[in-house]
């Protein structure tokens, strides 16, 4: 993938090794009133002092960027870069504005508005806080399920991505919805619908990036269907050594999840990635 010489997004937090990490302290309502209070007798940005308590009720310190050698870290930094560029190009032709969430970086375990996250369950996006989490241990997690190379890391990045937009559209909100008067095997049908949408997404982000900027090379689409065949609920099942159970299933069939990927690759249309006709 031809990723180095791209723009370096500035929405990273980097909590690895407890450094700057947020660690949760709630801050209620009256607390904000003191905080812009304060702001304006200091001369301070207001709306600095609400980014930095966040959308998810917690105080959060501005993270500084992960550092220029650390080289997993800064190609996060510019794949994130470019799903910025990328939807905010796609929202404009629709007459909106894209905003961008904001990716953590974290070490085993993180706190988010969302509850804790562990490493083991893999990057994941919290609607509460408009932020995605990843553990850069993933990278390894990734080769060892078969689906070694960049691309293969920018194609789950995308996908996370894919459910920050979901979140901005409403999708997310009236699948919670659906699913909270819906049987379980209904409710994991839905959620199976709004990740393989969020894999149509990721391909719909390769189709547009490479059309405006050519970061695909030779061997990078093999690899992001690898990753997406990869994460399939029937191939993680029968490696952890069970039975397929199709209602059980969350996100999809591995041929389900390249099916996805592939048409949002080929047909780069947010209308082709209606997964829930």
């Amino acid at each position: 993938m031809r990723w180095r010489q791209g723009r370096r997004s500035t929405n990273i937090e980097d909590r690895r090794g407890g450094r700057g990490g947020r660690r949760g302290v709630k801050v209620g309502g009256g607390m904000v009133v003191l905080a812009l209070l304060a702001a304006l007798l200091l001369g301070e940005d207001p709306g600095q002092v609400l980014d930095l308590l966040g959308g998810d009720g917690q105080a959060s310190l501005q993270q500084p960027a992960p550092p220029a050698n650390d080289a997993e870290a800064d190609f996060v930094s510019v794949v994130l870069a470019d799903t910025e560029d990328t939807w905010s190009a796609l929202f404009a032709s629709y007459g909106e504005r894209y905003q961008p969430p904001r990716l953590v970086l974290y070490d085993d375990v993180v706190q988010s508005a969302c509850g804790l996250g562990e490493a083991a369950t893999g990057p994941f996006y919290c609607p509460g806080d408009h932020r995605v989490y990843l553990d850069l241990g993933f990278f390894r997690t990734l080769q060892r399920l078969g689906a070694p190379g960049d691309f293969a890391v920018a194609y789950v990045i995308a996908h996370e991505i894919g459910h920050h937009v979901q979140n901005l559209v409403g999708t997310e909100a009236e699948v919670r919805r659906l699913q909270s008067r819906a049987s379980r095997a209904q409710a994991n049908a839905l959620s199976v619908k709004m990740e393989l949408q969020a894999d149509c997404y990721a391909g719909l982000w390769a189709r547009h990036a490479n059309d405006a900027r050519r970061i695909l090379e030779e061997g990078d689409v093999e690899e992001g269907l690898a990753a997406a065949a990869a994460v399939g609920d029937d191939r993680l099942q029968q490696m952890a050594g069970g039975r397929v159970q199709p209602d059980a299933f969350t996100h999809g069939t591995s041929q389900q999840r390249v099916q996805w990927f592939r048409t949002g690759l080929q047909q780069g249309s947010l209308e082709a990635c209606d997964t829930f006709r």
